[in-house]
């Protein structure tokens, strides 16, 4: 039987813990199951022998992390059309006061870093998140991973190097990101494609995410007249009882647009030197539950 103590120390680090698990599997629901899972484990371990429970909890979480991520790879390759992460509301408030702490938090869970850590192998993905988002020494990682330090380092090394390659440059800064976002918003709105090629880079990439379950492209787009053609399409078929509203999504602002009040689709940019490079849309229902608004 847990204590309210043991209750309490679990609560205080459950963000910590669901961030973990986030990063590691890109889906809120499997993210919640494996915080669940080990909050069963802490509330059946001998506390009197834990040290340091936050250490302790992030061990356990990780290794149900690496667990689930096996068979979500699984299931992922029978996924229909491309993939791309849940939407997962990000709202850092005073918990992380630093700037600099806040821009890599913020960056460790965008869409476009997200999306590239799919390719790594589980063990990968969990060295590279323990040790860039949350800034664990590899001594420590070591101990969670049950693997020597330097086989660690060598993982740590051969993500940084694949994550490196294949990341997108995109500015981080919320504020130039709204900005633009708000002026893309206004322009597909207004079915007006000269003011949406004007935002748009020459190689701007539409990523859409239905899961083949919602209306949506089940193939990238990847030049600016492609994806602007289809925004100022979809803007024209427009949505019943069409609503929107701006919220903190990975990192950066995003558009939920809601049809009769549920969710029907989220966009988010990436933008570089003033100019959108990748435009995402979810659009699997099942993606959205965590959105709706009671």
């Amino acid at each position: 039987m847990t204590t309210d103590t043991e209750t309490e120390v679990f609560e205080a680090h459950r963000p910590v813990l669901l961030g973990v698990a986030y990063r590691m599997l890109g889906r809120v629901a499997d993210a919640e199951d494996v915080v669940q899972e080990a909050w069963l484990r802490w509330s059946g371990a001998d506390h009197g022998r834990v040290r340091e429970p936050r250490a302790y909890l992030v061990r356990i979480t990780t290794r149900l992390a690496i667990d689930r991520l096996r068979q979500v790879k699984a299931r992922n390759e029978a996924y229909v059309g491309p993939w791309l992460p849940e939407p997962y509301v990000t709202d850092f408030g005073d918990t992380v006061p630093d700037t600099a702490e806040r821009a890599v938090l913020a960056d460790s869970v965008s869409l476009a870093v997200l999306v590239v850590l799919e390719s790594l192998s589980p063990l990968e993905r969990a060295v590279f998140v323990l040790r860039e988002a949350f800034g664990y020494p590899y001594a420590d990682i070591a101990v969670m991973l049950d693997r020597g330090e330097p086989a660690v380092r060598q993982l740590a090394a051969r993500a940084r190097k694949h994550v490196d390659e294949r990341r997108p440059r995109y500015e981080v800064d919320p504020g130039r990101r709204r900005d633009l976002t708000e002026r893309f918003l206004a322009a597909a709105a207004e079915g007006d494609l000269e003011g949406l090629l004007e935002l748009l880079a020459p190689d701007v990439r539409l990523v859409a995410d239905s899961g083949g379950k919602s209306s949506a492209p089940l193939r990238v787009l990847d030049s600016a007249d492609k994806v602007g053609r289809f925004i100022v399409g979809v803007a024209r078929k427009g949505v019943a009882d069409l609503s929107v509203r701006f919220v903190e999504l990975n990192g950066g602002p995003a558009i939920v647009a809601l049809s009769a009040g549920k969710p029907d689709s989220v966009f988010q940019l990436d933008i570089y030197k003033g100019r959108v490079q990748a435009v995402y849309i979810m659009r699997n229902p099942d993606k959205l539950v965590s959105l709706a608004v009671e």
